[in-house]
């Protein structure tokens, strides 16, 4: 592939690449480390669930796929022990979606090898070819970057 007029498919084609290249990494890691059942959608569930939890309707509507999608995804995280379901204090009537210590466990172990690929960029680039290519893609990307609703933009969850 060059950088020839007409060739615009091939940057965010590179873009897809580094994502899945660096996402996978963090997934053998954590394979590694006592959680090989996890994918990368789990990681934008888990933060659709963030500190205080959630209700299944709610990490739906963050996720972008329906209720019962997020449903059959929580079950799943539920069996596996990543997540639990208990009352909410403030309305019994309603379930919360909760992290588990396990994943909690998941977060900071990916949150960690993701500062490891990064400073191996960095290593290989350069720091300051990196910053500027950081610096770079802020600049052309929105300013609300970090969006949940990824699964459901690629079909579900």
């Amino acid at each position: 592939m060059s950088s020839e007029p007409g060739m615009g498919f091939e940057l965010p084609l590179r873009m897809l690449m580094v994502f899945r290249a660096a996402i996978d990494e963090v997934h053998a890691e954590l394979a590694q480390a006592g959680h090989p059942d996890l994918r990368p959608m789990h990681g934008f569930v888990f933060q659709a669930i963030g500190p205080d939890g959630t209700t299944a309707a709610e990490l739906g509507q963050r996720l972008g796929v329906s209720k019962q999608a997020a449903g059959k995804t929580v079950e799943s995280l539920e069996r596996m022990g990543y997540v639990e379901r208990g009352s909410d204090p403030r309305d019994a009537r309603r379930k919360i979606v909760r992290l588990t210590a396990r994943g909690t466990d998941s977060l900071a172990r990916s949150g960690a090898a993701f500062d490891r690929i990064r400073a191996r960029w960095a290593d290989d680039l350069g720091p300051e070819r990196l910053r500027a290519l950081e610096e770079d893609l802020r600049s052309i990307t929105p300013e609300d970057f970090f969006r949940l609703d990824v699964p459901g933009w690629f079909g579900g969850a």
